[in-house]
């Protein structure tokens, strides 16, 4: 069910910024808390025309969406700092702890097993299941757009680039003529020839999504070197050719067999994401537990397993409690900025010489 966001948050108008995140075309992402509560979040700010656009778009997106497999959308308002006279639009989103399926494929050896690909792309189907059945196209689906909580659950983020395309669910294969914006070499052909737009688009992206799970998030899935490449050349050549990605190697019969339902060419023959579910492939078993189970969401900057856990002063004889405390412990403490590799702690987080206070001003929207 779709809801309408009541942006009342952050209470009081009083929060920290902290340590840069992210950032985007749009501007910088920072992690933030609200003061009066402790709980952490993460805010998307922009000054210039596009960015705020951008933003606004994504707020009123998030806004009536709700789905454990979703982002949330916390508030929104204009800020000014101390430091400079210029208005901010901020845009407040939850804190997901384990950064972006980028980052972590980058940490774990730069590539995932069969089990790991099954586990986090049924959870990605099931937010674009809950999308398209509220007529709304992501646009901009891949790792790097998609963030992990501590125990492993997964939700589709940046909504910068989405549309709405329909009040109600619509008949696959429909579409509207698109003004679209999102990552080429991601996008389905169709759409970089600027010919249609419906939730096919989104299962292409999918499947590009696989490829960079399997063969890693440092290339493109097309594994075009754009040092060598003239950028313009390669997305017409994607738009108007007859290639598809190459599918990897180290993927099973049936993981190759699901990208081919993903990158068909024509959009017709794609399959939905609620066929894509009962897929074999996504239906397989796996080890892995439920992942929602006992999940734990960071509300305070206290707690305790935001923290490093540091073995090295403990005892000998208390190894038994601490591999109980380090299973509960943060696996993504250390958490990168994608893309310039600069790495942020978790007691980096909470020195209180890297935070500055802003104050928002009375104007909302």
């Amino acid at each position: 069910m779709a809801r309408k966001c009541q942006c009342i948050f952050p209470k009081p108008v009083e929060w920290m910024k902290g340590k840069v995140v992210g950032s985007g075309s749009f501007g910088t992402v920072h992690l933030a808390m609200d003061k009066s509560t402790g709980a952490l979040f993460v805010v998307k700010s922009a000054e210039t025309e596009v960015g705020i656009r951008s933003l606004e778009n994504e707020a009123n997106i998030l806004g009536n969406l709700d789905s454990p497999y979703i982002v949330k959308c916390l508030g929104k308002d204009f800020s000014c700092t101390a430091e400079d006279s210029v208005r901010k639009f901020n845009l407040f989103i939850e804190y997901m702890p384990g950064g972006s399926l980028a980052e972590v494929v980058e940490k774990f050896g730069g590539k995932l097993d069969d089990d790991l690909i099954r586990l986090y792309t049924k959870k990605i189907l099931q937010g674009l299941i809950y999308l398209h059945e509220n007529g709304i196209v992501h646009c901009d689906v891949k790792c790097q757009n998609v963030l992990l909580g501590l125990s492993g659950n997964i939700k589709l983020a940046d909504f910068g680039f989405a549309k709405k395309i329909s009040n109600s669910k619509v008949e696959k294969g429909s579409s509207i003529q698109p003004n679209v914006g999102g990552t080429p070499l991601w996008m389905a052909p169709e759409v970089l020839r600027n010919e249609r737009l419906d939730f096919a688009a989104d299962i292409w992206s999918l499947g590009c999504t696989v490829i960079e799970m399997a063969n890693g998030c440092c290339k493109s899935p097309w594994g075009i070197d754009f040092s060598y490449t003239n950028p313009m050349a390669a997305i017409l050549k994607i738009a108007n050719g007859n290639e598809i990605p190459q599918f990897p190697s180290n993927l099973s019969k049936e993981g190759l067999n699901f990208l081919s339902k993903c990158l068909e060419r024509d959009p017709k023959k794609r399959w939905t994401a609620g066929e894509l579910l009962k897929h074999p492939f996504i239906q397989g078993k796996s080890g892995s537990r439920n992942i929602l189970e006992n999940a734990f969401s960071p509300a305070s900057i206290l707690d305790s397993n935001l923290l490093d856990y540091n073995s090295d002063e403990s005892s000998s004889d208390n190894e038994e409690d601490n591999e109980f405390v380090m299973s509960r412990g943060n696996p993504f403490s250390m958490r990168s900025c994608y893309g310039n590799k600069k790495l942020v702690s978790g007691n980096q987080l909470i020195s209180s010489g890297d935070w500055i206070t802003v104050r928002s001003n009375s104007q909302t929207i």
